[in-house]
């Protein structure tokens, strides 16, 4: 706990959290808003295109969606970071921490194992039907990342079971 209270402390902490600066926290949290759209967006429009929805889409075209999914990984992964340093106690002592984390973890498994499997060849990506594995992989990434994004939001309700924070 020492060192999330180091962290916390530090003056870059400090200045996101503590309002020395108007703009600090809400513009970290809308960067983490619009990576997460660009994340999540992007890789569901891929996994709904795996399950079926919008067949005539081809889907080998979709793997230039990638880079974009990717940036909204970094860019959440950043503001993510900054947030979290600027509550870094309270965060660690939150379940709903732990459950967005691993989340995000299996997500990023499970995007690198349905994109290799979907795009690393072109007869595959727009072969029909779509394997049964690749629609797994589509549907638990949709899980996981609505997951993610549920657990984000139910932190900043939880204050140790003491009701709303």
């Amino acid at each position: 706990m020492e060192f999330l209270t180091w962290l916390e402390n530090l003056s870059f902490g400090r200045w996101v959290a503590n309002s020395t600066s108007i703009w600090a926290y809400p513009s970290v949290l809308t960067l983490h808003t619009i990576g997460m759209g660009l994340l999540a967006g992007t890789i569901a429009i891929v996994d709904l295109r795996i399950l079926g929805v919008a067949p005539v889409i081809p889907l080998a075209p979709m793997e230039s969606f990638l880079p974009v999914m990717w940036l909204g990984f970094w860019m959440n992964a950043l503001s993510g970071t900054t947030l979290f340093i600027a509550g870094a106690t309270r965060h660690a002592t939150n379940p709903f921490f732990y459950i967005k984390m691993t989340c995000i973890a299996l997500g990023v498994v499970n995007i690198r194992l349905l994109t290799r499997r979907v795009f690393r060849s072109s007869i595959r990506a727009d072969a029909a039907p779509i394997p049964m594995m690749d629609r797994v992989l589509a549907s638990t990434s949709l899980a996981l990342w609505t997951g993610a994004i549920t657990a984000g939001r139910l932190m900043a309700y939880y204050n140790g079971g003491g009701g709303r924070s």
